[in-house]
């Protein structure tokens, strides 16, 4: 069935009605017109073709084929929807003047209409990236809307308190939105990474202007119409795909009040430098990690073995916080290493729409010559190949599952993020030896450590330094916990209440009381 629903896809990315019968009679029907161009740029709450005219295809990485061409968003098109955003965010539009309780209600609304129409989004998610369609459905739709109704509560509880001061005044403090915000996003969970940037900017009351990763951009731009059904204001959710220097005129346009990103260190420097050279709008930044996962002789091993595995290779190892170093204590290093290279070698790796397969494709061939590189380094830097190493068939960008043993702190495969299913496996000692080498990274995002050792395990979440720590699990990651990293991992928190603020401007009201001498 899930093959006669990806050719679906493939032939119609505009309406579900043709593919909903190859699913389930009982997916509802969509209320989306088979007329509307979903490959264009959102804007002001209609469909536009780029100003220069440009297009550019997007690919299918389990095949290598076009699956679509997309208007290619340049500086002319950012201007518009800032533009858009801008009239929308003023002091009597309807989105201003809307209760609050109301926009908590819009975004509920977005979220059912997801959850709708999870079927379609989760089977172009997986035509449009390569992930597992069982995870794009089970995991990624599932987290996405969680976030959006968190985020739709949050939307009439985000306020501020009276201050008791001195004198004769009465002071409390307003918290108000920052003002027009630009969002880019990442291609490896694009839906769920959407739903973490639109649903705290919406519940606070701002507008925003949104570019996906020119490698993925097909679910952002359906999840636009949906919001327009939804009934979002004009001008209040625009979507602009496109390459970085739509991104880089979004960062540095003089009009957004704010910027938000998700994705490498090396842009997140760029995009830092760009806004604070113009009009100094905040920056919220999600990037890169190393994690260090740490294996205690206590723990349970085919357990350990098992999250470990899950750590690196979960989303084919496209994951910000994977546990891309492993480090597991000299005691049980040799066992682990043979456990984990059984594991990695009967990795289910194929069509990503073949419910069995756990591996899908990287999501490009650059991001795949970039693993391959990467795993080259390795070996000539005399670490060991005991698991997989190589390209995976003659099309599409699929890569063994592969695990190095032997691997020491100074390797490129030991301090360069590779983002890819590549599993580094590292000895150690003791726990401040571990502790010291967990912390020698340019990275911060997060760490594990799997122990039966209570005293252990605070031992480690007191010394990491990572913006999450989890023990004895790994990827647990829900809207009510805050996310974000240390160090060049990045600044602020994304989820929680924490991620209200980054969204949010506090203004103090001081007011003279009259009294009987004034």
């Amino acid at each position: 069935m899930l093959r006669v629903g990806l050719g679906l896809v493939k032939r119609n990315l505009i309406t579900l009605r043709q593919c909903t019968s190859s699913y389930s009679s009982a997916v509802p029907q969509p209320i989306v017109s088979p007329e509307i161009n979903l490959t264009g740029i959102f804007i002001n709450n209609e469909w536009k073709n780029a100003a220069s005219g440009k297009t550019f295809p997007t690919i299918n990485p389990a095949t290598g084929e076009i699956i679509a061409n997309v208007q290619q968003g340049q500086k002319a098109d950012i201007d518009r929807a800032v533009e858009a955003a801008n009239k929308a965010f003023k002091l009597n539009s309807p989105w201003r003047t809307m209760d609050a309780s109301e926009r908590g209600r819009l975004i509920y609304r977005l979220a059912d209409l997801i959850e709708r129409n999870a079927t379609y989004l989760a089977s172009l998610e997986t035509l449009d990236n390569g992930k597992p369609y069982s995870q794009s459905y089970g995991v990624d739709i599932n987290l996405s809307v969680k976030v959006l109704r968190y985020y739709a509560g949050w939307a009439d509880k985000n306020h501020g308190k009276v201050v008791p001061m001195d004198g004769p005044f009465f002071s409390y403090t307003r918290h108000e939105p920052v003002g027009v915000c630009g969002q880019i996003i990442p291609w490896n969970f694009p839906i769920l990474m959407m739903a973490w940037k639109l649903a705290p900017c919406l519940a606070t009351g701002n507008t925003l202007v949104l570019k996906p990763a020119e490698q993925t951009p097909l679910t952002a731009l359906y999840i636009a119409q949906l919001s327009k059904e939804a009934g979002f204001p004009d001008g209040v959710i625009n979507v602009v795909p496109g390459f970085g220097d739509a991104g880089e005129a979004l960062v540095q346009h003089h009009h957004v009040d704010k910027v938000a990103f998700t994705g490498s260190t090396e842009v997140g420097k760029k995009i830092k430098q760009g806004a604070g050279a113009t009009n100094l709008k905040r920056v919220t930044l999600e990037l890169g990690g190393k994690s260090p996962n740490i294996i205690l002789e206590d723990s349970d091993l085919d357990f350990a073995v098992e999250g470990a595995h899950s750590a690196l290779f979960f989303n084919m190892g496209q994951c910000c916080c994977a546990g891309s170093r492993t480090f597991v204590q000299e005691s049980i290093y040799d066992e682990f290493v043979a456990r984990s290279a059984a594991r990695a070698k009967k990795r289910v790796v194929g069509n990503p729409f073949d419910m069995s397969v756990e591996q899908g494709p990287q999501v490009d061939e650059d991001q795949m010559n970039k693993i391959l590189d990467l795993i080259e380094s390795g070996k000539k830097d005399g670490a060991k190949v005991v698991s997989g190493g190589n390209k995976v068939g003659s099309k599409g960008y699929f890569i063994e599952p592969t695990v190095f043993a032997d691997v020491t702190d100074n390797m490129r495969i030991a301090q360069e993020e590779i983002f890819g299913p590549v599993q580094q496996i590292l000895k150690f000692k003791t726990l401040d030896e571990v502790i010291d080498r967990a912390n020698d990274s340019i990275y911060g995002l997060a760490a594990a450590v799997y122990t039966n050792n209570i005293d252990n395990a605070n031992t480690i979440v007191q010394g990491v330094r990572a913006g999450t720590v989890w023990v004895n699990c790994y990827n647990v990651i829900e809207a009510q916990g805050p996310f974000g990293g240390f160090k060049m991992s990045g600044n602020g928190r994304e989820l929680a209440e924490y991620g209200l603020q980054a969204y949010t401007e506090v203004k103090t009201v001081i007011t003279k009381v009259p009294t009987k001498n004034s």
